[in-house]
């Protein structure tokens, strides 16, 4: 198990199983154990079927996915959560959808993983392989664990004031293939920089993400000029570095893992 450093003793660290969760991936990417299509629902769902059978193999236990659950497995004898996307390859990877939660790498008392894996676009619609694939935590995308997700409505929209308008928020976040070069056709973890690393690990590059000097809080929508105006507010840690380091299997080649510079924006 990995171990946040800093810590008195090993007894009293808060324990991870994503080591030995990342080391099951890439012996199973690295032996081309395929995903497999078992119903004519979307690939996120057999890509799930996918991780669900590495979770089995070294032996964790976790509550079944559904849907409109975040993350997608909770596991049961440690705090922790991992939430699993798949992205057509070539096709739309620089970003993904959030439909549920913003991303996180702490929610509901657990940590938060995200386990990013491509497979190519026009494989074999019933069994096809993980190209590459990243494990990350929550924080590497989002550090803020204090904001909570919550769908509203307000009623008396139309002509006769009986429509409920409900907003449904939708988040677009970055993956690490687009925050990151090296990380293009490997296996990679990338975690906190003061975790203790996992001997069967091998570190290959640190990284850095430093906070925006404002924060969206809100916003209004006109209704009859459909226009969005967002509301900011200073954020109380701008300038705030957040290091990470990247890391592969032992032994396992590649290039090493850096930071792309910073996107204007995510479209």
């Amino acid at each position: 198990m990995l171990c946040y450093a800093g810590m008195p003793s090993p007894e009293d660290q808060p324990k991870t199983l994503v080591a030995d969760v990342f080391i099951a991936c890439h012996k199973a990417v690295r032996s081309g154990l395929l995903i497999h299509r078992t119903t004519r629902a979307d690939k996120e769902f057999h890509f799930q079927d996918w991780f669900a059978e590495r979770l089995k193999e070294i032996g964790v236990h976790y509550d079944q996915p559904a849907r409109k659950t975040y993350p997608d497995f909770r596991l049961v004898e440690i705090a922790e959560g991992y939430e699993v996307k798949a992205l057509a390859y070539p096709g739309r990877e620089a970003n993904y959808d959030c439909n549920s939660q913003a991303p996180s790498g702490y929610h509901n008392g657990r940590s938060i993983y995200y386990l990013f894996g491509r497979y190519p676009k026009d494989a074999d619609p019933d069994d096809y392989p993980v190209i590459d694939l990243v494990v990350c935590h929550g924080d590497f995308l989002n550090a803020d664990h204090d904001y909570v997700h919550a769908n509203k409505n307000v009623k008396g929209f139309g002509s006769y004031g009986d429509i409920m308008i409900r907003d449904r928020k939708m988040y677009v976040a970055p993956t690490p293939f687009a925050l990151t070069d090296g990380t293009t056709g490997q296996i990679t973890l990338i975690l906190p920089r003061d975790m203790r690393p996992d001997p069967r690990l091998q570190a290959v590059g640190e990284l850095g993400r430093v906070e925006a000097d404002r924060l969206i809080v809100g916003y209004t929508f006109d209704l009859r000029k459909n226009l969005l105006v967002p509301r900011y507010a200073a954020n109380p840690g701008a300038g705030e570095a957040h290091h990470f380091a990247a890391y592969r299997a032992r032994g396992a080649k590649g290039p090493p893992v850096a930071m792309r510079p910073p996107a204007a924006a995510v479209e």
